[in-house]
């Protein structure tokens, strides 16, 4: 399960840019709760806390508890805005649930059994089409990743949603189709090979191809 998070605010008596950017001077972070049929919160964060817990790789799904003036606010960060420059977080938005609310997330994904797959020892690559699998769940129940066994894999193979055992109490978020998720190709070396000699051995020289309307010749050369 996703760990549980916590971050101090204070509320925000202004909004605007002007009031926002003196925030950000001050190292304090501009951000917003909503939602739960509650009017939103505006509130500022440590720029340094925010940062520390953006780090951890698992911000975007995890629970968040907002500790604003003693009032804690149970919450799953929904969006973060970041200086396309410096990349420092520049405002975050916050959505409020409740303790066991069904939410929708992006899941890490982490394949594993790379040793177990006959593609990838005979030279072939994965390639991951999604790093991420978007899941509904339980609030107090995210899991922190979705683990994916390439065992059994071969060059060619496709892995599919519906080949993927889903953390207990989940459900894929897109239920329409069943989505690729990775495919085992072919490396340049292993083409090059295939092209150079076939799946049995080398390809026929030049000479011993017969020209259209030529009899093949009997015995080698004349």
């Amino acid at each position: 399960m996703s760990e549980q998070l916590t971050l101090s605010a204070e509320a925000r008596e202004r909004a605007g840019k002007g009031a926002s950017r003196a925030l950000r001077n001050q190292g304090r972070v501009p951000a917003v709760v909503y939602g739960n049929n509650e009017e939103p919160l505006s509130i500022h964060l440590e720029e340094k806390a925010l940062i520390k817990h953006l780090n951890t790789g698992h911000f975007m799904n995890s629970v968040v508890m907002i500790d604003a003036g003693g009032k804690p606010v149970r919450t799953l960060p929904k969006d973060v805005q970041f200086h396309p420059v410096t990349d420092r977080p520049l405002h975050v938005d916050f959505l409020r649930i409740s303790e066991h609310a069904k939410v929708t997330v992006a899941v890490p994904i982490r394949f594993v059994d790379d040793e177990k797959s006959k593609g990838l020892k005979r030279g072939g690559v994965l390639n991951a089409v999604r790093h991420e699998l978007d899941l509904v769940c339980d609030a107090a129940e995210i899991p922190e990743e979705v683990v994916i066994s390439l065992a059994g894999t071969d060059i060619g193979d496709s892995i599919h949603v519906s080949h993927v055992t889903l953390p207990k109490g989940t459900e894929s978020a897109i239920t329409d189709r069943d989505f690729t998720i990775a495919t085992i190709v072919a490396s340049s070396g292993a083409k090059s090979e295939t092209t150079e000699g076939g799946e049995g051995g080398e390809a026929p020289a030049a000479a011993d191809v017969p020209l259209v309307g030529e009899e093949p010749a009997e015995g080698g050369e004349e």
